[in-house]
C-alpha cells in the first residue's frame, strides 16, 4: 500500500482556511498548481459525489465532507501515470484543517493519501504535488 502525508501551518484563522478550501470545485487558492477545474455533473462542490477534472486530466470524486470536523476526502478515479486507474487502485486523499495550537496560533492543514499498487512512483508524485498545493494555500491565505 502506498501513502503520503504532508502538512503546513498557516497564519490565518481556522474557519477562514476551511471556508477557502472546502468547496471541491474551487481551487482558486492554488493558482501555481491548478490551471483548470472542470465541474462534471450537477452536484455542487459541497455535495458528496461531486466530480471534478483538474488540469484536464485528474478525475476526482468528493467522498466525505465534514464541516464540523473540517475535513474532506476524495478519490482519484483516473489521471495520468503514475496515478492512472491502471497504476493505482482505491486512491483516497484526505485534507484536515484544525487549530495549530490550543491558543489559536494559526491553522494546521494536513493532506494525506493512500492507495494500492504502484507505491514508489505514486508516492514521489503525490508528495511533490501536495507540497506545492499546501505552499499555494499558505501564500493565498497569509
Amino acid at each position: 500500500m502506498g501513502k503520503t502525508y504532508q502538512s503546513t501551518v498557516i497564519d490565518a484563522a481556522v474557519d477562514e482556511v476551511w471556508r477557502t478550501i472546502r468547496d471541491f470545485h474551487d481551487m482558486s487558492w492554488a493558482p501555481n498548481v491548478i490551471q483548470s477545474v472542470e465541474k462534471v455533473g450537477d452536484r455542487s462542490g459541497h455535495e458528496i459525489g461531486a466530480v471534478r477534472i483538474l488540469n484536464g486530466g485528474f478525475v476526482e470524486t468528493l467522498k466525505v465532507l465534514d464541516n464540523e470536523g473540517r475535513t474532506f476526502s476524495y478519490s482519484i478515479d483516473d489521471g495520468p501515470s503514475p496515478v492512472s486507474k491502471h497504476d493505482v487502485r482505491n486512491y483516497v486523499g484526505r485534507v484536515r484543517v484544525s487549530e495549530a495550537t490550543e491558543e489559536g496560533g494559526g491553522t494546521l492543514v494536513e493532506w494525506s493519501s493512500s492507495w494500492e499498487l504502484n507505491d514508489e512512483p505514486a508516492s514521489e508524485f503525490c508528495h511533490s504535488i501536495y507540497l506545492a498545493l499546501l505552499a499555494d494555500m499558505k501564500a493565498s491565505l497569509e
